[in-house]
């Protein structure tokens, strides 16, 4: 129903740090468990601007999902949900605007998820939690 449109960043890079790599390999565990979950993905880091990117979006029934990972070798330092701040959440959401503007079949509702992913490549069973409504569209936008 919703296709995603523009540049989407596929397969490793020769210069990807192993920061990167992390991030990249916590996605892909986000989109397993998302997808074992009954989600549809629909596009995986969406980019739009030089400073908004949307790491997944999918569909959950009939709503939209925008959902940003979060991937952290331990929680040490507290969760990984926790580094969603206010500033994140306003580029997400300005991404998400942005994008919604673009498809043509707009959707009867629309969410913002945060998937948090415990581990490294090399673990064999990393912690996954997905927390939906993560949080609102900031007051300072308007939906088309």
């Amino acid at each position: 129903m919703w296709k995603s449109i523009g540049r989407f960043l596929a397969g490793r890079k020769p210069h990807e740090t192993p920061r990167q790599k992390t991030g990249y390999w916590g996605e892909r565990e986000a989109e397993r468990f998302l997808k074992a979950g009954g989600y549809r993905i629909l596009g995986r880091r969406f980019r739009i601007g030089p400073k908004d990117e949307i790491d997944l979006i999918a569909r959950d029934r009939d709503a939209l999902v925008f959902l940003e990972v979060k991937t952290r070798a331990s929680e040490d330092f507290g969760r990984p949900f926790a580094a969603v701040d206010r500033r994140k959440q306003y580029r997400l959401a300005r991404a998400a605007v942005r994008y919604l503007k673009r498809i043509k079949d707009q959707p009867p509702a629309f969410r913002f998820d945060v998937v948090e992913v415990i581990g490294t490549p090399d673990c064999s069973a990393p912690a996954v939690r997905h927390v939906q409504n993560a949080f609102p569209l900031p007051k300072c936008f308007r939906v088309p």
